[in-house]
């Protein structure tokens, strides 16, 4: 799954993911938690990408309670084309997701005890890349809207399989055109795109337990720990 990551390179953003017009003041974040308003590109239907906030756990527009968010901030790769809740966003409403790293938790090894270790994975070379993501627009009876978006995850590739079973959706900068594009709307043809980022461009190091309250947003976050001990 993906439940935390960050997104601390907010300059010169929009012109890597080749946005036009204007853009939200983004702010750096070591720590984005669901329920947070987060950065996505999305094309509109001439395919120029925009760039906007959305607030990340998907609510459906059949959606009686917007608080069902909270249990979408992940969709599966597997299941995202059947869903009731994605299938219509996975053929009109794609997004990427800017990010620059993301976190997960490792369970302690059978027969142990004690908390999970928090990792943190990011590009080699500490990049900045996309996650492929969902969004759709919701409105009450009262008129109250909302646009939200979630993060599609696979199987883990090598690298991350020893931490957990699964991993975001991380595209290729060669599939951004593909994912965004207004006229494609062929699942089998979206489908291939969500396949597992190759582990030789990724590293993974532990971090702290100081991430785990998301409050805490700051670069004590991302700082390595050593477990040998």
């Amino acid at each position: 799954m993906c439940g935390r990551f960050t997104l601390t390179t907010v300059e010169g953003l929009a012109g890597r993911f080749g946005v036009s017009g204007e853009s939200p003041r983004l702010a750096p974040s070591f720590n984005v938690a669901p329920g947070a308003d987060i950065a996505a590109v999305g094309a509109d239907a001439e395919g120029r990408r925009r760039l906007r906030k959305l607030r990340w756990g998907l609510v459906p527009h059949w959606a009686d309670d917007p608080g069902i968010g909270l249990r979408m901030i992940n969709a599966r790769a597997e299941s995202v084309a059947r869903k009731p809740a994605f299938k219509a966003a996975l053929k009109r409403r794609r997004c990427l997701i800017p990010a620059d790293g993301f976190y997960e938790w490792q369970r302690p090894a059978a027969g142990e005890s004690g908390p999970k270790q928090p990792y943190y994975l990011q590009m080699s070379d500490g990049s900045p890349y996309a996650f492929a993501g969902l969004w759709e627009s919701w409105e009450s009876a009262e008129g109250e809207k909302i646009q939200s978006t979630t993060i599609i995850t696979t199987e883990a590739n090598e690298l991350m399989s020893g931490i957990h079973h699964r991993m975001p959706v991380i595209l290729s900068p060669e599939h951004y055109g593909p994912w965004l594009d207004p006229g494609t709307s062929d699942a089998e043809k979206l489908l291939p795109l969500l396949a597992p980022h190759a582990s030789e461009s990724m590293r993974a190091y532990p971090v702290s337990t100081h991430v785990n309250r998301p409050a805490n947003d700051d670069a004590s976050c991302v700082e390595p720990v050593d477990l040998s001990y």
